[in-house]
């Protein structure tokens, strides 16, 4: 059975708005195909689906977390996964696991030959308004390592290098 087949029913079932049932459906494939890297990560997307439309932890977090986990365990090199965990750990204001898994996330765009994308420039927005809910005034120390990776991947999505930005933004025109 390949992963078309397996994640069939479940893909099914989100699309008649039947998302509670796609979830348990995979929730119980995850005990099956314990090493199918695709049940695992469409599981946390699932359910990070399921708290958001909710505005609740319906299905707890470290349950969700662990599913990420889960698949970028069994498929190190999916940048889907990388990015998609990242994301969460960043809703969930674990900013140094979401900052970390987005820099895993940029190596691998780098190796590819490929500039910020749109992942990473919404990232750095994110991240920015999460380290502003901790401290409003963006002082503590600990925030300004992320605050400066933040910058670099928000003028990167722009289309320039910290340098170069750093340049344009001295001169005077």
């Amino acid at each position: 059975m390949n992963n078309e087949e397996i994640l069939q029913g479940p893909i099914e079932k989100l699309r008649s708005g039947d998302l509670d049932g796609a979830i348990a459906d995979l929730d119980e494939m995850m005990g099956i195909h314990k090493t199918n890297a695709e049940v695992h990560h469409m599981f946390a997307e699932f359910a990070n689906m399921k708290n958001a439309e909710a505005q609740d932890d319906v299905i707890p977090g470290g349950k969700i977390m662990m599913a990420y986990k889960k698949a970028m365990q069994m498929d190190e090199e999916n940048m889907e996964y990388i990015g998609d965990f990242a994301t969460f750990a960043l809703e969930c204001r674990r900013i140094p696991v979401a900052v970390k898994e987005f820099q895993r996330y940029a190596r691998r765009l780098e190796l590819e030959d490929i500039p910020v994308d749109e992942i990473l420039f919404t990232a750095s927005r994110n991240i920015v308004d999460a380290i502003e809910v901790m401290d409003p005034s963006k002082q503590n120390p600990m925030v300004q390592p992320w605050l400066k990776q933040a910058l670099i991947w928000s003028v990167g999505g722009l289309g320039y290098s910290a340098e170069d930005a750093i340049e344009m933004l001295q001169r005077e025109d």
